[in-house]
């Protein structure tokens, strides 16, 4: 099975491919979709650092300028799904009638949905899950990607938490804000590792779904009980 067939895309929210979407949003859309998913291949076969921006350019046919206009960096050619979460927090977690527990839940999900609706697809269901633990693995091997996720989720903390401040009356920099979107966005990691220990098992995707679900609800449940006793001052009450 070749990577290319692993189209990361579909973890991102629908919004983004819109039936009114116009010729040339589609042709960038698949543009970055090929980059993306070559670099893939192409990191995955032979490691991270071996790969120059310069050689995924040529694959694609387009000059290495190119690859940077829709990618800031070589790290982001992987890991652009912190885009898209960031995206997903802006519009689900302003929900006024989703809590920010049931509002992270939505997020995870849909993004699970998209790693476990790609493997039902697949002819070989083993080599889907060999490849997914490639990935994960490459990223837990190779210190400028751990570096960048690391980014990416302080970023992620920094908007939750603007977001949770502003549906609260409070500041940015007051604990309560800061703490909730810090917890929230633990639960990433969470399910990563849900999905990574449940992959090894002989699980069809429905199955491998219900249990990183339950792992996930279970660390939100300790989460949302602690959300619960919190009581969060009105702007301008002294604490």
């Amino acid at each position: 099975m070749s990577m290319r067939t692993v189209d990361w895309t579909t973890l991102r929210p629908r919004s983004q491919e819109s039936v009114a979407e116009g010729l040339r949003e589609r042709k960038k859309r698949l543009m970055r979709q090929q980059l993306s998913d070559t670099a893939t291949e192409m990191f995955l076969e032979r490691g991270f650092d071996s790969v120059r921006v310069a050689e995924i350019a040529q694959a694609c046919g387009v000059s290495e300028k190119t690859v940077f206009n829709y990618f800031p960096t070589k790290e982001s050619l992987l890991l652009d799904l912190g885009e898209a979460t960031m995206e997903s927090l802006r519009t689900t977690l302003t929900d006024p009638e989703l809590s920010p527990v049931e509002a992270t839940l939505a997020i995870l999900a849909q993004e699970l949905e998209g790693i476990t609706s790609w493997m039902a697809t697949q002819a070989d269901l083993g080599q889907a899950k060999a490849a997914l633990m490639r990935f994960g693995m490459l990223i837990r091997s190779t210190p400028s990607l751990v570096a960048y996720q690391r980014d990416m989720t302080d970023r992620l903390v920094a908007a939750a938490a603007e977001i949770l401040a502003e549906r609260t009356g409070l500041s940015t920099d007051d604990p309560e804000p800061q703490i909730t979107a810090t917890a929230l966005l633990g639960l990433w990691p969470i399910q990563f590792q849900a999905l990574h220990r449940h992959l090894g098992r002989d699980l069809t995707p429905d199955q491998l779904h219900r249990a990183v679900t339950a792992d996930v609800r279970r660390a939100a449940r300790l989460i949302d009980a602690g959300l619960n006793t919190l009581e969060l001052a009105t702007p301008g009450e002294s604490r």
